[in-house]
């Protein structure tokens, strides 16, 4: 799973991937980035966002199809996502993939490494994305000295655990039909914490990945967007996806549409 904020070295990086990511240190700074406030600590001054920044100048464009990081990886930091959406997967001992989390903006990849030293599985840009980077050693010795920052740390590591209770509970589902309502409703509700419309949204990811994260065949997937079109639940138009029945879509869901941020 791992999904929330921030990174790692940018060449060391290169060197395990063999892809070509591109830097950029002049992208968008932290006092004016779109996703700041997903990020910052609320109250943070001036003088602490500039220190801030120091520790978050690498940022990387990644073409979709590109890994950021891949299993096995050791863990050096965090990768907060700026723009564009991630899969999470890992490859079990019979060489089979699962796709186990689907990262959208202002989250965060790179937690699951935390605790066992290096990276489970891998994580692969489903668009051109941009992420920001931030190795954990640094980000926590400056928390050690802003104390609004090392809380929000903590908050960053609560969320995860309660984002992997509620995949826990989508995975649980007993019918296919409810289990996708449940991916889409969470989704739409990720996105309506972060500022963004909750009925409108591009669903980056293809219907073989949605497939394999739900245990679902892809021809299920694909029926059941169908059906869900002609009970005027949701209305898709390529990639994009336009939720006409939240109430109804959430019944469905077994979950509720209260989207209080």
């Amino acid at each position: 799973m791992g999904h929330y904020y921030f990174g790692f070295e940018n060449l060391l990086a290169k060197q395990r991937t063999g892809h070509s990511m591109k830097e950029t240190s002049s992208a968008v700074s932290c006092s004016n980035c779109s996703v700041r406030r997903l990020c910052l600590p609320v109250g943070l001054s001036e003088e602490d966002i500039a220190r801030l920044e120091q520790v978050t100048r690498k940022k990387k464009i990644v073409k979709a199809g590109e890994t950021l990081f891949r299993a096995g990886d050791p863990f050096i930091g965090l990768f907060a996502i700026r723009s564009g959406s991630f899969k999470s997967a890992v490859i079990g001992a019979d060489g089979d993939t699962q796709v186990t989390h689907f990262a959208l903006p202002g989250e965060l990849l790179g937690l699951d490494a935390y605790s066992g030293g290096s990276h489970p599985g891998y994580a692969e840009a489903l668009e051109e994305s941009s992420v920001c980077v931030l190795p954990f050693s640094q980000l926590e010795s400056l928390a050690q000295e802003i104390p609004a920052l090392q809380k929000q740390i903590y908050s960053i590591f609560s969320e995860e655990l309660k984002q992997e209770n509620e995949a826990l509970l989508l995975l649980g589902k007993r019918s296919a039909d409810s289990r996708l309502a449940a991916l889409l409703i969470n989704i739409s509700s990720r996105y309506a914490r972060r500022g963004y419309s909750a009925s409108e949204f591009i669903l980056s990811m293809p219907r073989m990945d949605i497939a394999n994260y739900l245990g679902l065949t892809a021809e299920t997937v694909s029926r059941l967007i169908s059906r869900f079109q002609k009970q005027g639940l949701i209305k898709v138009q390529g990639r994009s996806v336009t939720i006409l029945d939240l109430i109804a879509l959430s019944e469905l869901a077994g979950t509720h549409c209260s989207y209080e941020s």
